[in-house]
């Protein structure tokens, strides 16, 4: 079972995005002035969309010591203070949304099986929904996904921290699992292989401990 904590920043809907199921146990915690929470019971953080990048710049010690304990943060939000170590986020509007497509760029392991990136791009007729500015990764990130001018909107970078980081540009993924058709669409998909991953990933360490 993979711990995770939301930051809940009091949100209409933040505190209902992410629902436990038989892979996820969800603790929100909810952001107030005397903010500082211990993330030690964790396997994730996550932070979603909108986010209070401020509150968790102050926590930027703790979240690099939740990392480098071989934790995992995903951050679905354009994050504009530096609490993610080495990956940065850029707002820039050097392109015109009717402009905007993403592509795949790498996906060593298999975190967009059946996702469906036309979903990403388009809504209700409008593309470039998904995506907000781009990412400028650490050196030896890995990216999932590029714009149009083939700037990275989507990241995993194992080499910053002994955790993992999962970043989008902004793009929100959804936490929701069931069996409605409504449920497959990208967003769903995209997370739940997040999930996935992460989960295989935390079984194999444990074994590999318990093998020692």
């Amino acid at each position: 079972m993979i711990e995770a904590a939301v930051i809940n920043s009091g949100v209409h809907g933040s505190s209902s995005a992410f629902k436990n199921n038989a892979l996820v146990n969800y603790t929100y915690l909810n952001v107030d002035e005397n903010f500082s929470p211990d993330l030690t019971p964790y396997h994730l953080l996550l932070t979603g969309n909108p986010t209070d990048h401020i509150a968790l710049y102050k926590i930027k010690d703790k979240i690099a010591d939740f990392l480098n304990q071989g934790k995992t943060l995903f951050c679905f939000s354009g994050w504009y203070t530096d609490y993610i170590p080495g990956n940065k986020w850029i707002m820039e509007r050097d392109i015109k949304s009717i402009d905007i497509r993403y592509f795949k760029k790498s996906d060593k392991n298999n975190l967009l099986t059946g996702v469906n990136i036309n979903e990403l791009i388009y809504q209700n007729g409008i593309s470039g929904w998904w995506a907000c500015g781009h990412i400028e990764p650490s050196e030896n990130a890995e990216i999932i996904l590029v714009d149009t001018l083939n700037r990275p909107i989507m990241i995993l970078d194992q080499n910053s921290t002994n955790g993992t980081i999962i970043c989008t540009s902004g793009g929100p993924l959804n936490g929701k699992k069931s069996k409605n058709e409504e449920d497959l669409h990208a967003v769903n998909v995209l997370y739940n292989n997040l999930i996935d991953y992460i989960y295989k990933k935390q079984r194999h360490e444990q074994e590999n401990r318990i093998s020692i």
